[in-house]
């Protein structure tokens, strides 16, 4: 995995050139055409971005709520922009930027487990022991790769304990993972200056050709030099500056809010900027078996804010035709509201807001029992199907086959794409 805490330097592009050519470092610098990154609306190259609420936050107190009913909890529910729809009362800055996306309130999943439902959420496949999937971001930035970054093209930012990996597709996939959004996100700058850095690197490419010697093949599976290699560029380039959000007004940081998952919003819009196309956000703490409900008001307080900022950052810049907004957790919560005030795992019937990047807006697929007696919702989605759906858009043939470590062959979805949203 490439990580933040790899490597410490700062040279400038011409350092950088002379360590290449006299270190043999095999890479190969990025060119700096930029134009497809500064293109506004449908002609641009899409991105996704993906705002993973870990822990599975429960549909009836975000975007499914049934009020005055037995299952409906203490909550209420407003209207939104989208005729028809109503969304939990605490989500009163999204209900108004909520045009232009859909809202899935009949998502399913065989998992119930954490690790596991998150693993077959974020990958469209279910877990099993001879196979590791890749997750979305990585069949993006595999099958869609953007050769004139030179910062990572699939990046993860907040704490989560199952972050994005590139599973068969190679650790190279895995993605860059930036702990504290917003902030320095360390090791980007160097402790001495470019002469003694340029010697430091000379000395470890001498250890590094020593070691390789009689092991070229096993050297290779570690991506050592390449994770240097792409350390190096990364750390020398004008990119990182989509990191930082401090020449922001001061305004627009505090309508994300001062948050790790409000900075990374803000963060994310920057990065669709800098012509990134494989983003997650993470805000993780929806697990309520306890408290549900007073904890689902301190999760809002974050995502409210974020969420409907970032949807309108990227309406102002012509950004969200081009732009897939996917929020989305393992799971949802069950309607039966437990002894502790809580509600349990529910991989059944729960709810997704996405949008976006030419995906059909104002759209409802699905509805659940308002009295929670019937378990199974209308017009059940899988998992697969959305990411069929989002392939599609991202004009990524989702019916492609890959040939995974042990020979098998495997489609990048087996799902189908959802025809209202098409």
């Amino acid at each position: 995995m490439f990580d933040s805490t790899f490597l410490s330097s700062k040279i400038n592009r011409r350092d950088l050139c002379k360590v290449a050519a006299g270190s043999t470092l095999s890479f190969m610098l990025p060119g700096f055409d930029l134009i497809a990154a500064q293109k506004r609306g449908p002609e641009r190259r899409k991105s996704v971005i993906i705002l993973w609420m870990g822990g599975g936050p429960s549909q009836l107190e975000t975007w499914d709520p049934h009020p005055g009913t037995a299952i409906g909890g203490p909550g209420n529910a407003i209207k939104t922009v989208i005729p028809g729809l109503q969304i939990s009362d605490m989500y009163p800055l999204l209900a108004e930027q909520l045009d232009a996306m859909s809202v899935i309130r009949s998502m399913v999943s065989k998992e119930g487990d954490h690790e596991r439902g998150t693993k077959y959420l974020k990958t469209g496949y279910r877990p099993e022991p001879t196979t590791v999937y890749p997750a979305l971001g990585a069949i993006i930035t595999q099958q869609a790769p953007a050769p004139d970054l030179e910062i990572p093209q699939h990046i993860s930012m907040g704490n989560t304990q199952f972050p994005a990996r590139g599973g068969y597709l190679g650790g190279h996939l895995d993605a860059f993972r930036v702990q504290d959004p917003g902030k320095n996100i360390g090791n980007m700058r160097a402790s001495v200056e470019s002469p003694r850095q340029n010697r430091r690197l000379d000395n470890l490419n001498v250890v590094s050709q020593a070691f390789q010697k009689g092991r070229v093949i096993q050297t290779k599976k570690t991506l050592h030099q390449s994770t240097i290699d792409r350390a190096l560029t990364m750390m020398s380039s004008e990119q990182l500056s989509a990191f930082e959000i401090e020449k922001e007004p001061e305004s627009v940081r505090k309508a994300y809010g001062d948050s790790s998952f409000g900075r990374g919003c803000l963060v994310a819009r920057r990065l669709v900027e800098q012509g990134v196309h494989s983003i997650e956000v993470n805000l993780s703490g929806w697990d309520s078996h306890a408290n549900n409900f007073t904890g689902h008001q301190t999760q809002a307080a974050l995502l409210d804010p974020a969420f409907s900022s970032l949807l309108k950052d990227l309406k102002a810049r012509d950004l969200l035709d081009s732009t897939i907004v996917l929020c989305i957790g393992e799971f949802g919560r069950t309607p039966k509201i437990n002894p502790l005030e809580g509600r349990d795992h529910w991989p059944t019937g729960f709810s997704c807001i996405v949008g976006g990047g030419g995906l059909k807006g104002n759209v409802v697929i699905g509805e659940t029992d308002p009295t929670g007696k019937e378990k199974k919702p209308t017009e059940p989605v899988q998992i697969q199907d959305l990411y069929a759906t989002i392939l599609q858009k991202m004009n990524i043939d989702y019916k492609k086959e890959l040939i995974s470590p042990i020979g098998r062959p495997l489609a990048l979805s087996d799902g189908t794409p959802i025809a209202k949203l098409i």
